[in-house]
């Protein structure tokens, strides 16, 4: 039986492919740029070598298939904050939507540093290992692997934080201004101090009763809570049915209806209004109004908690 030879992938030390970066790599790959898009899977063509952007020269400067400017810093060693700062200036100064970074070793913190940017941006990053190899006696061949680039998850996720990242800043700001109006008409919120967080929660006064405000992305509710603790479902329900004998007055002192909850299968209930298109996301000139409901609620209701014989 005749055995196939098969030999074993060497690799040979880049020095000895390309003694020099600038007079070595930086040509050959100019002239061979279809090993590198090969690999990318993107178009790279008419790569012209070290233009100028003030001071500094990119190494290379391509076009993608839709004619934009594709920037291409190679650096034979091991990746450094030095050609990760290069990389960005070229990126910027050629107004460029793809940037290609091809090193010898690269770092777990500049792998790190280049997922964040594709995460982050709209630039497509590439940072690009480049290793020579030959099998036997064959002439040394290039060998380059894609250790990060950009994916429609990666923006994906960049987007998601992205929207994270921003909500929180609304919805901070939101509750800035809904403390700063409130404490000119209530003591409610004297201690309180503003967050991020979808809700605030604030004691009545009144042990087990609570004021609950939910911001969402496009409505907002307001209200109390009731829940005063273990096995006190029978005197929850009293306290809430107390409440609610007094329906019509209070709905007339906030200045709407209310939406009266038992919330069946919990040992709580709950008064509550919600007013819809009113969120963080929506036009901020409305957030006076849904802040003034959220002072509404306590005005309607606090003289009446503290009625309350629990």
């Amino acid at each position: 039986m005749n055995h196939l030879s098969i030999n074993k992938l060497q690799r040979v030390a880049l020095k000895e492919v390309w003694p020099n970066e600038a007079r070595d790599f930086t040509p050959w790959l100019q002239e061979n740029i279809a090993e590198l898009s090969d690999t990318l899977d993107i178009s790279l063509s008419t790569p012209e070598r070290e233009q100028s952007t003030g001071s500094f020269k990119v190494d290379l400067l391509a076009e993608d298939r839709s004619g934009d400017p594709v920037v291409i810093e190679n650096q034979l060693a091991s990746s450094d904050h030095d050609h990760l700062g290069k990389l960005l200036t070229y990126l910027v100064a050629f107004e460029a939507k793809t940037a290609i970074w091809i090193v010898k070793e690269p770092r777990t913190e500049h792998v790190n540093a280049v997922s964040w940017l594709n995460e982050s941006t709209n630039a497509s990053f590439y940072l690009v290992k480049v290793e020579a190899v030959r099998i036997g006696d064959s002439p040394p061949a290039p060998l380059f692997t894609v250790i990060t680039g950009p994916s429609e998850a990666s923006k994906a996720v960049g987007r998601t934080k992205k929207d994270w990242g921003e909500r929180h800043h609304l919805r901070e700001a939101f509750w800035g201004q809904l403390l700063e109006r409130a404490k000119k008409r209530t003591k409610l919120h004297a201690n309180i101090s503003p967050t991020d967080d979808s809700s605030i929660v604030t004691t009545s006064g009144t042990a087990g009763i609570f004021y609950l405000y939910i911001i969402r992305q496009r409505d907002t509710e307001v209200g109390i809570w009731i829940d005063l603790g273990p096995n006190t479902d029978k005197e929850t329900g009293a306290a809430f049915e107390n409440l609610k004998v007094h329906q019509t007055e209070i709905e007339r002192d906030f200045g709407g209806d209310l939406l009266w909850d038992r919330v069946e299968g919990r040992k709580a209930c709950r008064i509550r209004y919600v007013l819809p298109h009113g969120g963080y996301r929506d036009d901020q000139e409305r957030w006076p109004e849904i802040q003034d409901a959220m002072i509404r609620i306590e005005g309607a209701l606090g003289p009446r908690l503290k009625k309350l014989d629990l």
